[in-house]
C-alpha cells in the first residue's frame, strides 16, 4: 500500500460544500486522492454517476492529485486496485462517529495495511448531508447555499 495515496468514497448525491471542505483540507497531506462514488444497488440516487462526475470533475479540475472515479463493491477492494494507504471520511457529529468506526473496523479486518482518517467537519457545513439536500429539492427548496457553485440542476 502507498501511504501517500487516499481514497476518499461517498455518494455525493449531490456534491456539498461539507465534501469539498473536507477535500480541500487534506488535499496537503497526500499526493494523490481518489474520490470515489459508491454505487450501491440498495439505494436511488437523485442524480447519476455521470453528473455526480461531472461536477467532482468540474470542482477540482484544477487540482492535479485529484481523480474521479466510480466503483461497486467494497471500498476496501478499490482501495487495494489503487494501492491506497488510507480511506478519508467525514465527520459531522457523534451519530456518524459511531457508524463510521464500525466501518473502519471492519476494514481493518478486511485489509490492515488500509487505515482510516476521520476529519471532523467544520462547524458551519456541520448540519449538510445529501440526504438533507435531497429532501430539499424534492419540495423546491433554495439549496443553493449548500452546493458548490458547479452544483446546478
Amino acid at each position: 500500500m502507498n501511504h501517500k495515496i487516499a481514497v476518499f468514497p461517498g455518494s455525493f448525491d449531490p456534491v456539498t460544500l461539507g465534501h469539498v471542505d473536507i477535500m480541500q483540507r487534506v488535499l496537503s497531506l497526500f499526493d494523490k486522492i481518489y474520490v470515489v462514488i459508491g454505487i450501491n444497488g440498495n439505494k436511488v440516487p437523485l442524480f447519476s454517476v455521470e453528473q455526480r462526475m461531472e461536477w467532482l470533475k468540474a470542482i477540482f479540475r484544477n487540482e492535479s492529485r485529484v481523480a474521479i472515479a466510480a466503483h461497486r463493491g467494497l471500498t476496501i477492494d478499490f482501495c487495494k486496485q489503487v494501492k491506497a494507504g488510507f480511506i478519508v471520511r467525514g465527520l459531522r457529529n457523534s451519530t456518524d462517529y459511531c457508524y463510521e468506526r464500525e466501518l473502519a473496523q471492519v476494514n481493518r479486518d478486511l485489509c490492515s495495511d488500509i487505515e482510516t482518517l476521520f476529519i471532523t467537519s467544520t462547524p458551519q457545513y456541520a448540519h449538510l448531508s445529501s440526504s438533507m439536500i435531497r429532501e430539499l429539492i424534492q419540495f423546491q427548496a433554495d439549496v443553493s447555499p449548500y452546493l458548490p457553485d458547479i452544483v446546478r440542476f
